[in-house]
């Protein structure tokens, strides 16, 4: 069933990739999309999105899951409740909030145009790389935060209380004794965003940025809006290449640390 229903499509978009449509050697396709300047610049955009909201995702996820886990405040069950529910949400949810908050008719232009009387408002930044980046760690924070919370539920407190009882300064507990035990974690949900940041489609999609192409987005145009079904094949499989290079790479780094 697997090789059915995943494995010969797969086989079936390599072949695609190295089978031209108007004759020619079988890399042929392969060599003019790496020629092309469209290539290298979604081939670019997509690693440092990915990256870019990587970190943002570890960053922000490490300290939200700190302030869960060990800041006592009113609804904190709760919150950590809605997390779970938050990772069913689709991407273009969370963008077309983010729309209605900050888009060119947004909640925040409106607010401005009304207080000033302007006649437009200043938030028009969901439309660049930026919008998209702040899109993406909004959606992707919570693969973070889920293991490292379920990380920080085995933490023995007593390590906690033994160094806060010596002098050590929350800073120091959180450097010495809480991030060591969830860099696991953090492994895992930072790879998890890494792989997945670099197959997203839908946030590009509905944010609206023209002037961002990624591998995801430029299959699609060259598919759909072009039909060179050759082109988009090759991006599609130097996509997959890079996903599961990184997701390999991860394993084998992920057991030499275990080891």
């Amino acid at each position: 069933m697997l090789g059915l229903v995943f494995l010969y499509p797969l086989a079936l978009v390599v072949q695609q990739s190295l089978t031209p449509e108007n004759g020619g050697g079988a890399f042929d396709a392969y060599a003019r999309v790496f020629a092309s300047h469209a290539f290298r610049e979604a081939l670019g955009t997509t690693v440092w999105l990915a990256v870019g909201a990587t970190v943002g995702c570890l960053v922000l996820g490490f300290v939200l899951a700190l302030v869960i886990a060990f800041v006592p405040f009113p609804g904190s069950r709760g919150v950590a409740k809605f997390i779970d529910v938050f990772l069913s949400f689709p991407s273009f949810l969370i963008t077309l909030a983010l729309l209605f908050i900050y888009g060119t008719v947004g909640m925040a232009n409106g607010a401005w145009t009304g207080l000033t009387g302007a006649a437009d408002g200043p938030f028009h930044f969901l439309t660049t790389p930026w919008g998209v980046l702040l899109a993406e760690i909004t959606y992707f924070t919570p693969f973070v935060m889920r293991p490292l919370l379920a990380a920080f539920s085995q933490l023995d407190t007593a390590q906690l209380e033994v160094a806060a009882g010596l002098g050590a300064r929350p800073a120091r507990i959180v450097r010495q004794v809480i991030l060591p035990e969830a860099l696991p974690a953090l492994a895992a949900g930072g790879s998890l965003v890494l792989v997945m940041c670099l197959n997203e489609f839908g946030i590009v999609l509905f944010t609206g940025a023209k002037d961002v192409t990624t591998l995801p987005m430029l299959i699609y145009g060259k598919a759909i809006l072009e039909a060179d079904y050759a082109a988009a094949c090759v991006v599609a499989v130097v996509n997959i290449a890079i996903s599961v290079g990184l997701f390999g790479l991860y394993r084998v780094v992920g057991k030499r640390a275990g080891a």
